[in-house]
């Protein structure tokens, strides 16, 4: 029998693409092209401040999954046996919830992007789960670096080839069916991160002429940047191909990247166009995230796992059944997104501790008052503090950095020497845990010694 509540919890579609930047969001590189999430932003809540957790895949992933910040379980990079830690490994994750709270649970894709503990995943998803990893890779002669993740090619293959597409596939499949219950959907991409291989339409989309450097690129950015910022740079050293300049390098890159994105833009496209079309439409809410944000060369560094902007600031939409859309300022978290299911959903409140906020006070009220800004970091003592106006970062040996978004939203002018930002790093200071979990361990994206 169909319950009462059953008949009025939402659905709840989660979307994660990986690496995404906020270009389609604020529209700020204008060869871009990204209609579907162009769409999708036009009737969703728009957190135009909103950041991850942690600037890298797993750690990212880890602590939006669970509720928790990286400072409390010192999962700070990426780490295979991550799920293995004392902590993590009795953790409760999202779709454990829903589960719990009998939600129907499906997820596809990139998940948790390494194996959880123990058979939790297989028992969590009513789904079989299937993921299906970054390929196709392209052979040698289109790398454009030292192994095939820098890759380059307009695919000619079928667009099943991708795991995107295949997992999109089973989403929509999945929209056809009849449902007796409240559904939890997790459909996680794998684009836009490297390989550089996306069907070859989306390469067309992009004429050679139109591809420039990425808004915000700056020579000699690094000038004012303490040492151990600097050393988090790789300094685009590893991209490299006889015969071509850096910049023309660069510039294919960005041409591959911004393929890649519109792919994405594609799949995420059609999974929502079938949930629109199905009877499931009008009683669902829809989040999209990425799991971080990306460089593409500002800072003279092409990746994420950085304290600035680029890397931690993260496109954030949650359409709402009414898909009423707002431009929204607050400082929101990747880590928030569970608690506020929960109090949205209706779901049984977990056992452990959720470090973010819920956020339906800002679906009642869009002028809501947040009062916690957003948090970034990665190691120990590596901080990041972002409010509706400025940034803050502090390194383990104290050395800092403060930008005014008001007047340097690149984050060119490193202002924190100033008299007059004492004040303001006071307050920011506030938000900076006083204890950072011992790390984890696990592998830092550092290309500099390259």
């Amino acid at each position: 029998m169909i319950k009462a509540q059953d008949k009025i919890r939402p659905n709840v579609v989660f979307i994660v693409v990986d690496d995404m930047n906020t270009w389609s969001i604020l529209k700020d590189y204008a060869p871009l092209k990204t209609p579907y999430i162009d769409k999708l932003k036009s009737e969703s809540l728009n957190f135009i401040n909103a950041v991850c957790a942690v600037p890298v895949c797993i750690p990212s992933r880890t602590s939006f999954f669970t509720g928790i910040a990286a400072y409390h379980t010192g999962a700070y990079f990426n780490n295979q046996n991550t799920w293995n830690s004392s902590l993590l490994s009795k953790t409760e994750v999202m779709p454990e919830t829903f589960k719990i709270s009998g939600y129907t649970t499906w997820g596809r894709g990139k998940i948790f992007h390494v194996e959880i503990n123990g058979n939790r995943e297989k028992e969590m998803f009513d789904n079989k789960v299937m993921k299906g990893g970054f390929g196709p890779f392209a052979e040698k002669e289109y790398w454009y670096a030292k192994t095939q993740w820098f890759s380059i090619k307009p695919w000619t293959g079928p667009d099943t080839d991708f795991p995107d597409v295949r997992n999109a596939n089973a989403a929509i499949d999945f929209f056809k069916e009849k449902h007796d219950k409240p559904f939890f959907m997790y459909y996680g991409l794998f684009r836009p991160h490297s390989p550089y291989t996306a069907p070859k339409r989306f390469y067309d989309l992009y004429k050679d002429e139109d591809i420039k450097l990425p808004p915000g690129y700056l020579e000699n950015d690094l000038d004012d940047i303490p040492l151990m910022g600097r050393e988090l740079v790789d300094s685009m050293k590893k991209y490299s191909k006889e015969g071509l300049s850096k910049k023309e390098v660069w510039l294919k890159m960005m041409k591959g990247y911004c393929a890649n994105t519109s792919f994405a833009d594609w799949n995420v496209g059609r999974v929502l166009q079938e949930l629109d079309n199905s009877e499931y439409g009008k009683n669902t809410i829809v989040i999209f995230v990425s799991d971080n944000g990306f460089h593409n060369g500002t800072k003279d560094h092409w990746v994420k796992a950085t304290l600035w902007e680029q890397a931690d600031k993260v496109p954030f939409l949650i359409r709402m059944p009414d898909k009423k859309a707002y431009v929204l300022p607050q400082t929101v978290s990747l880590v928030d997104i569970y608690p506020t299911l929960i109090e949205y959903c209706s779901l049984k409140p977990t056992n452990h501790k959720l470090d973010g906020n819920s956020m339906v006070p800002i679906f009642n009220n869009p002028k809501f008052k947040w009062n916690t800004p957003g948090f970034s970091c990665y190691g120990e003592n590596y901080s990041s503090v972002r409010d509706e106006r400025y940034r803050y970062i502090r390194y383990p040996d104290g050395s800092d950095e403060l930008y005014d978004h008001s007047t340097d939203p690149y984050e060119h002018k490193n202002i924190s020497q100033k008299t007059s930002s004492k004040e303001i790093i006071k307050k920011l200071s506030v938000s900076i845990p006083s204890k950072f979990a011992i790390s984890l361990g696990g592998k830092k994206e550092l290309q500099s010694e390259d």
